[in-house]
């Protein structure tokens, strides 16, 4: 099998295990969903990082609004009498004023929080350290991991408004936001290997040779981004050792010249 060394710029994504007769077309496709699940894992994490502190989303119409705004424009949550965590809550207000305040008792906030640490660990970029690969499906499972805490906590669901439930559904709105730079669009995804762009409709081997047993470095970027950079033919580390070895000579050779 070949392992493919992700990267995203400069930045190490995962490692994915294919071989090289595999379609790029496949390839392609599954490099993007992995790494959109990954941002998408991370989104939801930080969202129910906020749910155990601080409730259930507002409607959209009371969000951002403090206390006194709500009450004059005479605005309610009709949410927050349905969608009690189980065990009950503390009052904890939200100091962006996006959640409700009802925060979840100890017990159910320990049930969320350390599904996001074991979440987070599934695809975590440093599994590529390890030489661990990532695929799809473990993708898949850290997702249904998340939602399964949420329904504990939540079992009547969250409101349908809330982040949490429109990223469980694929039905949540980035536009305008830092994340829908992130993602990749799958139309637009493009693929790079030692400078060359990697097309649908070939083989992996059409571009990465017959050999199945080997370990290369591709890129994945957006239509309209441009060649990414190639990689440096040396690592950083080897560059600093061969540094340190020419250092070592030239004082060698300046005590043998006295």
């Amino acid at each position: 099998m070949v392992v493919l060394k992700v990267k995203r710029g400069d930045e190490t994504l995962f490692l994915y295990e294919t071989n090289v007769g595999e379609k790029t077309d496949s390839v392609i496709r599954d490099l993007v969903a992995i790494y959109n699940g990954q941002l998408k894992v991370q989104r939801v994490c930080m969202e129910i990082e906020e749910l155990a502190e601080h409730g259930t989303m507002l409607p959209s119409e009371m969000i951002g609004l403090n206390d006194d705004q709500i009450e004059e424009l005479k605005l309610k949550d009709i949410w927050a009498d349905k969608c009690i965590p189980s065990g009950g809550f503390t009052f904890n207000k939200d100091p962006m004023l996006r959640r409700n305040g009802q925060q979840p008792n100890e017990a159910m906030g320990k049930v969320l929080a350390n599904t996001i640490t074991e979440a987070k660990a599934m695809i975590d970029k440093n599994l590529a350290k390890s030489s661990k690969t990532l695929s799809l499906k473990a993708v898949q499972e850290a997702i249904n991991l998340l939602r399964g805490a949420v329904t504990i906590v939540y079992p009547m669901q969250l409101p349908p408004h809330d982040t949490i439930r429109m990223e469980f559904t694929n039905t949540e709105d980035l536009s305008g936001t830092q994340a829908s730079k992130e993602v990749i669009e799958p139309s637009k995804a493009q693929l790079w290997f030692a400078g060359r762009q990697i097309f649908m409709g070939k083989l992996l081997k059409d571009y990465l040779g017959n050999n199945d047993k080997t370990k290369v470095v591709v890129k994945l970027n957006q239509l309209g981004e441009g060649p990414p950079g190639r990689e440096a033919v040396i690592s950083e580390q080897m560059r600093r050792q061969m540094m340190a070895d020419s250092f070592r000579r030239q004082e060698e050779l300046k005590m043998s010249l006295l």
